[in-house]
């Protein structure tokens, strides 16, 4: 037990330093992120808003249901993901690493470049993706619930006798 206890100490000390550079990185859900002229940002994850960069982004940026707005002469060193939202690159932008956007579009400007791979799903269709599993979900929770009342609840069978 002790061995196990001086493990886990072990590897959480190990584990620290990857957290090194977590006050230059941001996070929000519904409420903009940007970038001011100047100033350095690490890793991005944005929910339902907008990222907008007039600096300078040394990590990736992630968003959903969100766009990224880059403004010209601008770089994004590391990746930039987006689920259902648009990257606009100014003139002369450049992102250092991939750029996988789904459910969104590219706009690229005058010399803007992408230095790794890209991929863009265009179509709102998409967005139904990471929804399939709970829809699929939910369907066979509906037919289990829909088998098991009507076997419980048998219709009523009409009363015998004289009618009318």
């Amino acid at each position: 037990m002790r061995r196990l206890l001086l493990a886990l100490a072990v590897l959480t000390v190990a584990c620290t330093p990857a957290f090194a550079r977590s006050s230059q990185d941001r996070a929000g859900v519904g409420s903009d992120i940007t970038i001011a002229d100047g100033e350095t940002a690490g890793d991005i994850a944005c929910a339902f808003c907008t990222v907008r960069v007039h600096g300078e982004v040394k990590g990736d940026i992630a968003t959903f249901l969100g766009s990224v707005v880059v403004d010209s002469g601008r770089t994004i060193s590391g990746d930039v993901a987006s689920l259902g939202g648009d990257l606009e690159m100014g003139q002369d932008a450049t992102v250092g690493g991939d750029v996988a956007i789904a459910a969104g579009d590219l706009k690229l400007g005058d010399g803007a470049s992408i230095h790794g791979q890209q991929t863009v799903l265009p179509g709102r269709f998409w967005l139904l993706l990471p929804l399939a599993p709970f829809l699929i979900l939910a369907g066979l929770i509906w037919l289990i619930v829909s088998i098991v009342r009507r076997n419980r609840y048998p219709y009523p069978v009409p009363p015998r006798g004289r009618g009318f």
